[in-house]
């Protein structure tokens, strides 16, 4: 695609942690969003490394798993050479800009933040100051790339805020620079919950290995695992509020099919627990098994997936450079 056509079009944003497996909730719930709208804007992803670490990060596990996030972001149908892919501590102006804003940003403001009561309370061991301020660097993360919009779960809107009442105050303070973003809420994106406890999200950190799925998981351990969902004492296949577990797997069948939850009910009317979590665990080993072919592909080949994220980063570096150097000619610093 020609830069004249790509600049035309609003640009969207979004990082992913390379802090664990990749899950089916992430997959469904965003990923696949993100395939989609390469048809329809600009887009810069990146495999957020620097976030990583505000937990402990085994340093070994921690190089493998950028590896293996970045090969699959790939792998799952992201563009390298029509958008712009790249792991974030390959660009050196998130940190710069971030200490920028760190300076236009309240203790106040970091203090009231969510997810760091959540993290402190979940690792009292290690409440470090990375964890406090990250929305800063999340925002620079934004910031940087004159970002139109940015796609945005239920856990991640007060991050979006932040980075908002950040660039609002910068621009008062120094005059017009970064682009406010917009939140981007996808027409479709499924909310995907535990298999073992539906009253909360499907996470790879959940100490029940059968309570997620991994996009890379082999065929057996997925169907093993929906086989092996919680669901309840009935035996109808029905969307309901008080049937969390079975409307999770309808919620899940319906994401990877395109059916609505009446075409799944009618498709298994009459049909026992079993047989429709079978069902559920069939479709989705199938979504995966083409993007587990492409990854065993792409991660192997070491050298061309270097190539690639030595691209993106280049590509990122062009646009983040200016937003960068820009600020700080506005704050006052000698270049």
């Amino acid at each position: 695609m020609c830069e004249t056509a790509q600049s035309a079009k609003k640009r969207a944003l979004s990082f992913i942690q390379p802090s664990g497996l990749i899950t089916i909730g992430n997959y469904l719930g965003a990923l696949k969003n993100w395939v989609e709208m390469q048809s329809e804007f600009d887009c810069i992803y990146a495999v957020a490394d620097l976030h990583a670490i505000t937990v402990y990060q085994e340093p070994q596990k921690l190089r493998s798993q950028i590896y293996s996030t970045y090969a699959l972001l790939l792998a799952i149908g992201i563009d390298p050479e029509k958008h712009t892919v790249f792991i974030q501590s390959h660009v050196p102006y998130h940190t710069q800009l971030a200490w920028l804003l760190s300076c236009n940003t309240q203790f106040g403001e970091m203090s009231r933040m969510t997810q760091f009561k959540d993290k402190s309370a979940k690792h009292p061991e290690n409440v470090n100051v990375g964890l406090f301020s990250y929305p800063v660097l999340m925002a620079a993360d934004i910031l940087l790339y004159n970002s139109d919009l940015v796609p945005v779960g239920a856990d991640q809107k007060q991050h979006l805020e932040i980075a908002r009442d950040i660039a609002g105050r910068f621009n008062n303070r120094y005059g017009e620079l970064l682009t406010v973003p917009e939140p981007y809420i996808p027409e479709t994106g499924a909310s995907i919950k535990s298999l073992q406890d539906p009253s909360k999200k499907m996470s790879k950190s959940d100490d029940n290995p059968n309570s997620w799925v991994a996009v890379l998981d082999p065929r057996d351990v997925i169907i093993k695992k929906f086989k092996r969902a919680v669901t309840d004492s009935d035996s109808c296949v029905r969307l309901s509020d008080d049937k969390p577990g079975i409307s999770n797997l309808i919620g899940i069948y319906s994401a990877v099919t395109g059916k609505s939850a009446g075409e799944v009910e009618k498709e298994f009317e009459g049909v026992g627990y079993g047989d429709f979590k079978a069902a559920v665990g069939e479709v989705v080993a199938d979504m995966l098994a083409p993007v587990q072919k492409s990854y065993a592909e792409i991660i192997k080949d070491k050298a061309a997936l270097e190539a690639l994220y030595r691209q993106g980063a280049e590509k990122a570096s062009r646009i983040a450079a200016k937003t960068c150097y820009k600020a700080m000619k506005k704050v006052g610093f000698v270049l």
